[in-house]
């Protein structure tokens, strides 16, 4: 058993070695940092070049993230404003009118339904003119009655909304077999089943092209950095061969040997992550108002940048070069460490 003055002294010299080994954890990576950011200077021409190819892979990166979005959300959002409009003979009865409403708002994939009489469709009519003030006057002359004129031809109609656009088969079927819709349906106007179909397809497409040209580029360039950065530790790495063989006689470990060499290409992810962000958002800036006026929808991207969320870009693709950087070192390190000779 150790007495009680046995157990102090070996409590203090715990403590004791605790606090010396937080002191020189604390100043070994001091000097790791400080020989990095040293290496990094040295190596000026070569992490520059690294680094450009780091910011380009992290651009094309930004561009292909932000073209699947904006291409995704301009696709849902044509799909959620497209309306499948049934039309209906002229003065079609109301009472037939909410049995077709009521008979297709059961299917499950009708979001809403909007109905018009032929009086409602004509004063909708007057609204939409409402700035052609001639024409306006002309309709409303009560001598012409012209307003009972222009009812007695405007068609009924049918607005529907529904969840899935691809999928309109129920609907379809429906509509070519009840009798309320076979004898209401106006014979010369058909059902706009297709209308903007083409137009989806065509975005949903470029959306898919975008993400998978996107993602076989990045891979692409961050394959190159990889290999930029590997072959630029690996030139420092051999220019300083004497001095790490000096450094392995004195005992340095392996995590200092190897440190100086993984901040240098954390450095070359750190500016390539500023730069490329910086670059990304001014471009951004740049097309967003042409793409708008294209009737791409640019709102989720936006509304991130212009708040507090663009903290966290900033931070992913700092993270993400640095995260490269760190690979391609370690890559080029482990190899040396495995076999220094070569």
């Amino acid at each position: 058993m150790k007495s009680s003055a046995e157990r102090k002294i070996t409590k203090k010299h715990l403590k004791t070695l605790t606090k010396n080994g937080h002191k020189k954890l604390l100043r070994n990576t001091t000097r790791v940092v400080k020989y990095g950011t040293i290496n990094f200077g040295r190596n000026i021409w070569l992490s520059t070049a690294a680094s450009l190819i780091m910011t380009l892979t992290l651009i094309i990166l930004a561009v292909t993230l932000v073209a699947s979005v904006v291409l995704n959300e301009t696709a849902e959002a044509m799909k959620n404003k497209i309306d499948i409009t049934l039309f209906f003979a002229p003065e079609t009865e109301p009472s037939a009118l909410a049995r077709m409403k009521q008979k297709i708002s059961a299917d499950p994939n009708v979001k809403s339904v909007e109905v018009r009489t032929s009086e409602q469709e004509y004063e909708n009519f007057l609204i939409e003119n409402s700035d052609n003030a001639l024409l306006i006057e002309t309709l409303e002359d009560p001598e012409m009655n012209m307003r009972e004129t222009m009812i007695a031809t405007m068609q009924s109609t049918m607005r529907l909304k529904v969840y899935d656009t691809e999928n309109l088969d129920s609907i379809k079927s429906l509509v070519a077999s009840d009798i309320d819709f076979v004898k209401n349906l106006d014979k010369n106007e058909e059902p706009t089943y297709d209308v903007n179909k083409n137009e989806i397809a065509t975005i949903t497409r470029w959306a898919n092209i975008a993400r998978t040209g996107g993602v076989v580029l990045s891979g692409i360039f961050i394959v190159i950095s990889i290999l930029v950065i590997f072959n630029t530790i690996r030139m420092a790495i051999f220019s300083r061969r004497e001095e790490i063989y000096m450094m392995k006689l004195v005992g340095a470990d392996k995590d200092f040997i190897r440190g100086p060499f993984l901040v240098e290409a954390q450095l070359c992810g750190i500016i390539s992550g500023v730069i490329s962000f910086i670059v990304s958002y001014i471009g951004y800036r740049f097309m967003e108002p042409k793409l708008v006026a294209y009737g791409i929808n640019m709102s989720t991207v936006s509304n991130i940048l212009d708040s507090n969320k663009i903290i966290y870009v900033v931070i992913a693709m700092i993270v993400a070069g640095m995260l490269i950087g760190t690979i391609s070192a370690r890559l080029a390190v482990h190899k040396y460490m495995r076999n220094p000779a070569k």
